[in-house]
């Protein structure tokens, strides 16, 4: 597609397409309680600030310059003029509203069918929580300044381009764009690769670079409040929808088929992650059932246009399998992923994408065949070298990012900090008054019991 044009919008796309940023923007508070709830009593508000504060941070870089990098005119593939939208420059503009006297129509700038200003606005939400997502892998001891600064350095040199890659797309003459959409014709509807493979390679390299928590991995670090996490994960699941049905970008026959592949996948994500609790601990849990949903919901967005519901269950199926299973690499391997953002977002988004080669069938909005169709491998290899390549990039520019934050202002709280609790010490806050509860009234030191 070209954009923006000039002319009158479809009403009911926009009406869809505003109602989808909405769904996506309260993903990032949903994401916020998923992962406060999955903390100790003491890190909760810390954990919550990450994702908030990245709604502040990569929201104003978005319409400075990110969407301008992501969607601008494409220079060789690999990025946007940063300029050619710079403070979403033409992006205004306009008669907004039909003149009564003279009779002249509206016209405005739009994408597709629905006015540019709304595409911007869409489009800023996957940026925000796409950063946001990261921040799980170092809960417990980032200290709150160097992750606003991280955030913003991520999202300039990481996601706009990445983005780019994968969502600037040319239906007219597939030769402008990301080189990802266009040349190598990998799919990617909603982001597996730009935002879940991207934020789960980027949140292993930062925990990394960051270390391990203190007494990790032999203390227990028990999610604090359960209800949290699964209310979380409903949020999730709910804007969600607004995620993959709203990337069709209108209100039409795609968004009808991508809402369902969206609910079939997660579903059996989140009972095939509650079977392997039930064989391998003997119990399901609650957090396993939050989990697989998000495990789902990962791995369905990058081939939610290209599957039917066979190769949505499929795909929720392995990925809830897959998923469970990987959260335990890091005790293996020696990574203190804090809350799995390894085992579920990267696992996961490369689940999805790389399964679309195998399950992709022609009857779906995205028309094409994978292997189990007729297909053979010409899908496969277009899904493993777009997920390798936003893999490697992603691994590559992290940590050079995260060395330049570590090596200047710092990244880690101190030992006294993180014992006493990073709520307190990055915040002056704590969640929770444990001295009205009957307990110690210094903070980190309750008689309560701390889940």
């Amino acid at each position: 597609m070209e954009f923006p044009t000039i002319g009158a919008p479809d009403t009911g796309d926009t009406a869809w397409m505003l109602m989808s940023a909405a769904l996506v923007l309260l993903m990032t508070p949903g994401l916020a309680f998923f992962y406060g709830g999955m903390v100790r009593a003491k890190s909760v508000l810390n954990m919550i600030m990450m994702s908030i504060g990245a709604m502040g941070v990569v929201g104003i870089l978005w319409v400075l310059f990110g969407y301008s990098v992501a969607f601008g005119e494409d220079k060789g593939g690999l990025f946007g003029d940063p300029f050619q939208y710079f403070g979403l420059k033409g992006i205004f503009g306009g008669a907004y509203l039909a003149d009564a006297d003279t009779g002249a129509g509206m016209a405005i700038p739009l994408v597709g069918t629905i006015p540019a200003t709304v595409f911007v606005a869409f489009q800023a939400m996957f940026a925000i929580i796409t950063v946001a997502l990261i921040s799980g892998a170092v809960a417990d001891r980032l200290r709150f300044g160097p992750w606003l600064l991280f955030a913003g350095l991520w999202a300039t040199i990481v996601y706009f381009p990445v983005a780019h890659w994968v969502f600037a797309f040319d239906g007219v003459t597939a030769e402008k764009g990301g080189w990802i959409a266009n040349q190598l014709k990998a799919i990617d509807f909603a982001g597996g690769t730009a935002v879940h493979i991207n934020a789960g390679i980027a949140g292993l390299v930062l925990a990394i670079v960051l270390g391990k928590r203190r007494g990790w991995p032999g203390t227990p670090f028990r999610p604090h409040n359960l209800p949290f996490v699964m209310l979380g994960a409903a949020l999730l699941w709910f804007g969600w929808f607004g995620f993959n049905a709203g990337s069709a970008v209108g209100s039409n026959g795609i968004a009808g088929a991508t809402f369902l592949t969206t609910v079939i996948a997660t579903c059996a994500a989140m009972l095939s992650w509650l079977l392997v609790e039930r064989i391998r601990d003997g119990h399901a849990t609650t957090l396993g059932a939050a989990s697989g949903i998000v495990a789902g919901l990962v791995a369905i967005t990058p081939a939610c246009s290209s599957v039917n519901v066979l190769g949505a269950l499929a795909i929720g199926v392995a990925a809830g399998v897959l998923c469970a299973l990987a959260v335990g690499l890091k005790y293996r391997f020696g990574y203190d992923d804090s809350l799995d953002v390894v085992g579920v977002h990267l696992v996961g988004g490369l689940v999805g994408t790389l399964l679309i080669g195998f399950v992709a069938t022609e009857e779906a909005p995205a028309g094409v065949k994978g292997l189990f169709y007729g297909g053979g491998f010409d899908q496969l290899w277009r899904q493993a070298v777009g997920a390798g390549a936003v893999l490697l990039y992603s691994l590559v520019a992290t940590t050079i990012v995260a060395l330049i934050v570590k090596y200047t202002i710092g990244l880690r709280a101190s030992d006294e900090a993180e014992s006493l609790g990073v709520d307190e010490a990055e915040h002056a806050e704590n969640a929770y008054d444990f001295a009205a509860l009957g307990g110690s009234s210094v903070p980190g030191r309750s008689t309560v019991r701390e889940a």
